[in-house]
């Protein structure tokens, strides 16, 4: 039978050793869909416990080694983090935490550093039952989080909102629902013992498979953030209108266009992500167009009355969700996406009629995939205009934190907004206006 410590440490040597993307790994490991519902959670949990406290989880390891573990054995440095996630974070008993680790070292290389396994999860556990300090408290959510990134935080929003953003990517996002537009709200928040959120969405923090919950098969809602629903409703009323979703997969604004009464053609260079999108369709039962097209190359027959493009980026705004992005990232990443984004920024504006809207948004918190990009398209003589949002005409957008909306009428959500909610995704966004 699968041991599910034994598939939480092979998916950390994807992800931790060779970069590969959480999401991926998770769907890809065949060990992972042979286990029951119950094991999988169990296999979730670890591994989200693991990367969201890895800053403290290897200092805790450091702390208790001689000598640092060699290069050849990094699939025992990931055991022992698993270990030392399920005795400090997640309260496993403790025999029962220290004696998975050493049956799944037992597999590494003829069991030669089970010993080391063994000892250094038994002293973490002598040193929990006394006044010896585990970890340091002061600020859990920097300790957790990649200097390079928190140092840039902290120069883009001062210490104070970088240590809120840190210590909202230590808990686990909650479940964000969009709902068509024919459904009653209350009925569904009851049925899936959810709240309503300003705006529309439903949250529901309760556990369970998606797929079994009410109304998923027969396509009533699909599942998007919060604030990744802000975009579209920025686009205010759109029914009858032709609107391109261009980076469209896997679909969630393109799904909330087409409830909305638009005319949707999706595009997306990723086949397969197009899949996914055609999955939702075949749920939901709407009516869009796809194309499987470089968006930078691509052009519609007839200009379109809107654009929206969630343009590929370093997702930095979704750790919250995604766990494992502060540990592929790098500060080049951001770089290297950047001049991408500008040519689909581009594209967009020759897509849409003049008096059009083009809605620009990334799901990252860093200002060159952001404002600089909206800057620089100004700048260079794009035939577009700022069109600022005005909350007080935008009652789609209410409820949002006062500093969501920049003085320049640009969107800004944070993963520390809502936080007595549970926060929400870090997005930007901004709606132009074709000249």
């Amino acid at each position: 039978m699968a041991d599910p410590r034994a598939i939480s440490c092979d998916i950390l040597d994807a992800v931790l050793d060779r970069g590969a993307p959480l999401d991926i790994t998770l769907g890809e490991h065949k060990g992972l869909a042979a286990l029951d519902p119950r094991d999988r959670a169990q296999v979730r949990r670890i591994i989200g416990a693991t990367l969201r406290r890895l800053g403290e989880i290897d200092a805790i390891i450091k702390a208790r080694l001689d000598r640092p573990i060699s290069s050849r054995h990094t699939r025992i440095r990931n055991i022992l983090r698993i270990g030392v996630a399920e005795l400090v974070f997640l309260e496993t008993p403790p025999h029962a935490a220290v004696d998975a680790a050493v049956r799944v070292a037992t597999q590494h290389r003829k069991g030669a550093l089970k010993g080391l396994v063994n000892a250094i999860l038994r002293r973490l556990d002598r040193d929990q039952k006394t006044d010896t300090p585990i970890t340091d408290p002061a600020n859990p959510g920097e300790a957790n989080t990649p200097n390079w990134l928190f140092h840039r935080w902290n120069a883009n929003f001062g210490l104070e909102t970088a240590e809120a953003i840190a210590a909202a990517h230590l808990h686990e996002a909650p479940l964000d629902i969009s709902l068509s537009v024919k459904a009653d709200p209350a009925e569904w928040a009851a049925k899936l013992e959810a709240e309503i959120l300003p705006g529309g969405t439903l949250r529901r923090s309760g556990g369970g498979r998606i797929s079994d919950l009410p109304g998923f098969n027969e396509g009533t809602w699909w599942i998007q953030d919060a604030a990744a629903a802000l975009p579209v409703r920025m686009l205010g009323d759109v029914t009858g209108q032709s609107v391109i979703d261009l980076c469209a997969a896997p679909g969630g604004k393109a799904l909330q266009l087409a409830d909305a009464g638009a005319q949707v053609t999706a595009v997306d260079i990723s086949n397969a992500r197009l899949g996914q999108l055609q999955e939702n369709l075949g749920r939901t039962g709407f009516n869009i167009d796809m194309v499987n097209a470089d968006g930078t190359q691509w052009r519609p027959d007839t200009p379109a009355d809107a654009v929206l493009l969630d343009a590929p980026c370093s997702a930095t705004g979704t750790i919250r969700r995604h766990p494992d992005i502060p540990r592929r990232r790098r500060s080049k990443d951001i770089e290297a996406v950047t001049g991408l984004q500008q040519r689909l920024l581009a594209a967009a504006v020759d897509m849409v009629r003049p008096g059009g809207v083009i809605i620009y948004a990334v799901c990252s918190l860093e200002p060159e995939e952001g404002p600089d990009q909206i800057a620089a398209l100004c700048k260079a003589g794009a035939p577009v205009r700022i069109d600022p949002i005005d909350p007080a005409t935008r009652p789609e957008l209410e409820g949002l934190a006062p500093s969501a909306i920049a003085p320049d009428g640009m969107l800004r959500t944070l993963p520390c907004h809502w936080h007595e909610r549970g926060g929400m995704d870090g997005f930007f966004a901004a709606r132009l206006v074709r000249t």
